[in-house]
């Protein structure tokens, strides 16, 4: 079933739902991933997105979302000048990535501490978007709900662990992926829930030994 805002879009500011608050929100999701200030961002475009990224505003919508703005910001038409202001360092570059959705963007971020992160994900229409990759591991987030994520020693085990925490404090799980590059080596999960997620619960999954980070994702 659509509801009225699959219909009718975001409550954004445009041109367009999917060039401009798409946008938004995959800079928005790729700054929650980084986790910290982003200081460098070098943003590939394919298809639709290296075609009109300019006439639309998705240079600026995208740098938006990065520096933390929501879709209805009225900041977002001065997103460029406000990143220099800060003393961001962005480039734009256009790129083929074949057989994908035309609104796709790869998000290569450095945080202020030298975090850095690689994201790839697509504006799939009416201001809604969807990550496919995370530094490597195929992921589905659609930042609809709030989301756990973990990078974890795939081992047996470490999935039931996390989620019995979660169920100790009756947060109820929506979706759940896991991906791994390979048996036996490091995996991601993704937990996307129907709860808020507390700091407390994400301290003390962090403390689950197989696990080498766990943080959590707002909606957006």
């Amino acid at each position: 079933m659509r509801g009225v805002f699959d219909i009718i879009g975001p409550i954004m500011i445009g041109p367009s739902s999917s060039h401009t608050a798409g946008a938004v929100r995959l800079g928005l999701i790729a700054r929650r991933i980084l986790g910290e200030e982003p200081v460098k961002v070098e943003i590939n475009l394919h298809g639709s997105f290296a075609r009109t990224y300019k006439g639309h505003g998705t240079d600026k919508a995208l740098i938006a979302g990065i520096l933390g703005f929501a879709t209805d910001d009225e900041r977002i038409k001065d997103a460029l000048l406000l990143a220099s202001e800060k003393g961001i360092i962005y480039q734009f570059k256009k790129v083929d990535l074949g057989a994908v959705h035309p609104n796709t963007a790869v998000i290569y971020l450095t945080g202020i501490n030298g975090r850095t992160t690689r994201i790839i994900g697509a504006s799939v229409g009416g201001g809604n978007i969807l990550i496919t990759n995370i530094d490597g591991y195929d992921v589905e987030l659609t930042g609809q709900y709030p989301a756990l994520i973990t990078i974890h020693h795939d081992c047996p085990g470490v999935i039931t662990k996390v989620t019995s925490i979660l169920a100790k404090y009756a947060i109820n799980v929506a979706f759940m992926r896991v991906s791994r590059q390979s048996r036996g080596a490091e995996a991601l999960m993704i937990l996307e829930v129907d709860d808020v997620l507390t700091e407390a619960v994400v301290a003390e999954c962090q403390m689950v030994d197989e696990l080498e980070n766990a943080f959590c994702i707002p909606a957006i």
